[in-house]
């Protein structure tokens, strides 16, 4: 077990969490799709007992059968949960710190792929500081870009 952390884009919503393996896969699903906005999202399955949020998340019912982990201050989604009988839950994987280490393992929700979505590594890449207009309004707010 590893211990990662995360949290949301602001800062308000940050937790730990107990991580087993290197493991996460990929939903499709048309209520994940409309929870996140994207075209799938990338989830890290982790036991419920080994996660600790050290500011609580604001929680959605999204179904009748789940309800998502969400901070209110700046809309990052957090993930997915069963409202019962849930020992695990699934955490968005670019809500950890340091994401990289882990691996899509599975499409979930396949009936729901968009396939033009699915696979994109053959398309040109764009680094952000090859954009100037993005450069620019990064330099004037802050003095740098993100890091």
């Amino acid at each position: 077990m590893t211990a990662m952390t995360g949290g949301c884009q602001c800062g308000r919503v940050r937790y730990i969490a107990e991580i087993a393996s290197d493991d996460a896969y990929l939903c499709h699903c048309k209520m994940c799709r409309r929870a996140t906005g994207g075209a799938s999202i990338a989830f890290v399955n982790v036991p419920s007992g080994g996660l600790r949020w050290y500011t609580e998340p604001d929680w959605y019912r999204s179904s009748p059968i789940a309800h998502r982990p969400f901070c209110s201050t700046c809309g990052t989604p957090l993930g997915f949960a069963f409202l019962e009988g849930g020992e695990n839950i699934d955490i968005t994987l670019g809500s950890f710190d340091s994401p990289e280490r882990f691996r899509p393992k599975h499409n979930y929700a396949s009936e729901s792929i968009l396939p033009a979505w699915l696979d994109c590594g053959h398309l040109p890449t764009i680094r952000t500081e090859d954009n100037p207009n993005v450069v620019k309004r990064w330099k004037e707010a802050v003095g740098h870009l993100p890091r």
